[in-house]
């Protein structure tokens, strides 16, 4: 499952939701066809709503730095919404394994897209 990879320590999203929080609530049946089923309207309605998209920047200095009058001395994080996330990483896999079962992508390829 695309959540599995995802790192329980990193820090909740823009919906205050960590990575942690979404793996318990998917536990429950209900909770997950829920999920799925915001995935397939914004699917088939074509829309992807703006909550999904907005993002908040942090730009954070790299340690031991002698000058930070260079653009290289910062490290910009972004944070964007976790359900919005995982419904992204769900759609990339799936389209991954379709493109790769109906031999859109050459198999020497297709090695690595699903690593």
């Amino acid at each position: 499952m695309a959540i599995n990879k995802c790192n329980n320590l990193s820090a909740p999203g823009l919906d205050k939701i960590s990575w942690k929080h979404l793996k318990l609530i998917i536990k429950e049946d209900k909770y997950l066809e829920n999920i799925v089923n915001i995935a397939n309207i914004c699917i088939n309605l074509g829309h992807w709503p703006s909550h999904f998209k907005a993002s908040s920047s942090i730009i954070i200095s790299k340690p031991n730095k002698i000058t930070y009058d260079s653009p290289k001395s910062f490290c910009p994080i972004v944070s964007l919404n976790t359900l919005g996330k995982l419904i992204e990483k769900v759609i990339g896999k799936q389209l991954q394994f379709h493109l790769i079962a109906n031999n859109f992508i050459h198999p020497n390829y297709s090695n690595n897209i699903l690593e």
